[in-house]
């Protein structure tokens, strides 16, 4: 048996309890990790309070839709020169919040020598959104770029690969704290929206990245200038940001979606990776929690309080 965070009914934090779990087992083309770290997302609260979201799985089950740790054991038809590799993987929406999990060895990613199994898990999910968003709209450089949610998972690594890219970034965030992380990390300009007037004096914007959505990203979209790009990626707002077709229209506005496809997710990944290992990009870790504190971590995100990736530690000393 093994430790395990549960999920036995949508609601509150209060529904991820600590207890044991039947031990995994790799399938034909699987591998088995010993999880060092969880990575956390926004969705995965959501997904806990309303059973709505990306993931599909019937309760009970163990949440958790990413991880990192060493290979332990290969399944059939898998290269047993993966066991002992340290690797991150997506899960399929399930099963990460444990101390094991199985995995199809074809999504796993190995992690470069020199970077920290726990940078390397909290770029898993945030690191391959933040590329795969430039790539979509691939702004020319010197443009004027608002993200918000700017000191979030995926905003401390837009801030760093919009800079790289040579983009003017204009970073919002909510308190004097994340607005800072935004500037340090090599915004041009910050933003604080808890202020009323937080879009005053600030010059339009080529582009906004959205992970908010509903009044805050509205607001938002007012700075955009004539012909300006938007691209909507999250919702923890409450909806994704609606503007009328018609002011799109007379803006002459651009929406942009996000259709990944394995192929480009993959790269995405490898590429933050190689970044991260390189020195030329950070992930920032704000919080970690132990397993059993899953329901805290959940608190943690839900308070907006936090800054960068939230983790759960695992066995941390994989």
């Amino acid at each position: 048996m093994m430790r395990a965070v549960w999920l036995r009914e949508f609601g509150g934090p209060e529904v991820l309890v600590p207890g044991e779990a039947p031990d995994p087992v790799a399938g034909e083309g699987q591998v088995l990790i010993d999880v060092a770290h969880a990575n956390l997302t926004f969705v995965e609260t959501q997904f806990r309070a309303t059973g709505l979201g990306p993931f599909t799985a019937a309760l009970p089950m163990i949440p958790g839709n990413g991880v990192g740790g060493t290979v332990a054991v290969v399944g059939p038809g898998v290269d047993p020169a993966l066991l002992g590799r340290r690797v991150i993987s997506s899960t399929g929406g399930s099963g990460g919040y444990a101390e094991r999990a199985a995995v199809p060895a074809a999504g796993l990613h190995l992690v470069p020598d020199g970077l920290a199994l726990d940078a390397a898990t909290a770029l898993l999910a945030d690191g391959r959104t933040a590329r795969l968003l430039l790539e979509t709209v691939a702004p020319a450089p010197g443009a004027r770029v608002l993200i918000l949610a700017a000191a979030g998972g995926v905003g401390t690594l837009l801030v760093q690969l919009a800079v790289q890219a040579g983009l003017h970034v204009v970073a919002a965030a909510g308190g004097p704290a994340k607005i800072a992380l935004a500037a340090e990390l090599g915004a041009a300009e910050t933003l604080d929206y808890l202020h009323p007037d937080w879009t005053a004096g600030t010059a339009p914007v080529d582009l906004l990245l959205d992970g908010v959505g509903g009044a805050l990203g509205r607001t938002a979209a007012t700075l955009l200038r004539p012909a300006g790009h938007l691209l909507n990626y999250g919702l923890a707002g409450g909806s994704w940001t609606n503007i009328p077709q018609h002011e799109i229209d007379a803006r002459r506005l651009t929406v942009h979606t996000l259709r990944p496809t394995p192929d480009t997710v993959h790269a995405a990944t490898a590429h933050v990776l190689a970044e991260a290992a390189a020195h030329r990009l950070r992930p920032v870790i704000g919080r970690r929690f132990p397993l059993a504190h899953a329901a805290a971590a959940h608190r943690a995100i839900e308070s907006r309080a936090t800054l960068g990736k939230t983790l759960l530690d695992v066995h941390p000393a994989n």
